[in-house]
């Protein structure tokens, strides 16, 4: 079948949407739970290897075809299967281009069915490995230090483009059984698409679909308060805060995001958001020489945080060619670290990853759409 994109793509849809529509063609509810068991839980997937994906390739191409899978559930009727492969689709993210780390950390580019590029990191730990997803093709937020924010909103992923590249990088990867952790913090904001992201987050939490824990889960957002308090009222995920600087004059100059939702609604949302358990907020702080990274910030960080549960994520800025930002000096970063400890903070100074494979979010994308040559996978 020639892919078809006005069709319902079922990786789009939760197992309560699932459930309605097969509902809807009269069929037992409980057929959507053997469907999600064949495209999630049995790894379902037809391989990319061998093909050749020219630069912005078009719809057909850039979309992984997986109408002959319908003819593998074989838990549901021969008609029923029929009538899926020709009414619905099924569809996942390519991987378009992969780079390897000195220190094994992987950037993975996958292209979209409209030749669009998104990447995802694959980060290894001692005994596993956590994947960083994208949730749209670039951002509108304009954070400075970032260069997805450089490319503005080009447009939200879809449910299944979100969990599909997890997916991809579970069934074609040699790590992909060795991941674990999952982080919504590549390219995009998650909270900017709401709707789609929550979809995701239930369909990569569901028992019937890929069955990962919640406490596995985190999103990243640099602060749109009142979606915050939603989010939590929706799902239940780990949530960390893109801080990176300890006032708001400082914050209003990296991130414009802060000009309307300053410091005092963020820290009023991370307090009010319901974290199960022991489980803590996490706040992001981006270290940049000579802007956030003095003793003086670290200071006004602390009082800051006070009477907040939380831990911190400290992480060298990785420089990319046009920043004006430079990372601070190894002794700039051990002070820094040093006065959140003795202030009884949990500071982990997060090893820069994959500096040597344009590691920062936007890079290798960049590369690719400026590149005239084919890449064959």
């Amino acid at each position: 079948m020639e892919n078809d994109s006005s069709l319902p793509n079922l990786k789009d849809m939760t197992l309560e949407e699932l459930e309605a529509f097969i509902s809807s063609l009269g069929k037992e509810r409980y057929r959507a739970r053997q469907i999600m068991a064949c495209l999630y839980r049995k790894g379902a997937s037809r391989t990319s290897a061998g093909k050749v994906i020219p630069r912005h390739a078009d719809a057909v191409t850039a979309v992984k075809e997986e109408a002959p899978l319908f003819g593998e559930m074989t838990t549901l009727s021969k008609a029923l299967r029929q009538y899926l492969a020709e009414n619905t689709r099924l569809y996942s993210p390519l991987i378009a281009k992969t780079q390897v780390s000195r220190d094994t950390t992987k950037k993975i580019l996958f292209q979209l069915h409209d030749g669009h590029c998104v990447e995802s990191v694959l980060i290894p730990g001692k005994t596993h490995w956590t994947v960083c997803v994208s949730t749209q093709v670039g951002c509108r937020m304009g954070c400075r230090f970032c260069l997805t924010g450089r490319q503005g909103l080009i447009r939200n992923l879809t449910p299944a483009e979100i969990t599909g590249q997890l997916t991809a990088l579970q069934q074609e990867t040699p790590e992909g059984p060795e991941i674990q952790n999952i982080v919504l913090m590549g390219m995009g904001e998650p909270l900017d698409n709401y709707d789609n992201v929550v979809k995701a987050i239930r369909i990569l939490t569901s028992d019937h679909a890929l069955g990962f824990s919640s406490r596995k889960v985190t999103l990243s957002t640099c602060g749109l308060s009142p979606i915050i308090l939603k989010l939590g009222e929706d799902v239940c995920v780990n949530i960390a805060i893109s801080l990176n600087a300890p006032d708001n004059d400082t914050r209003n100059e990296l991130m414009p995001i802060n000009r309307k939702y300053p410091l005092e609604t963020v820290f009023d949302a991370c307090r009010n958001y319901p974290m199960p358990g022991r489980r803590m907020i996490t706040f992001e702080y981006i270290l940049i020489r000579d802007v956030n990274d003095s003793i003086n910030d670290a200071r006004k960080l602390v009082k800051l945080l006070r009477g907040t549960r939380c831990k911190l994520n400290l992480i060298a800025f990785n420089e990319f060619p046009g920043s004006p930002f430079k990372t601070p000096t190894p002794e700039t970063i051990a002070a820094f670290q040093t006065y959140l400890a003795e202030h009884h903070y949990t500071a982990i100074l997060r090893a820069s990853k994959g500096r040597d494979i344009l590691a920062a979010c936007g890079q290798l994308k960049g590369e690719w759409e400026n590149s005239s040559r084919p890449y064959k996978l």
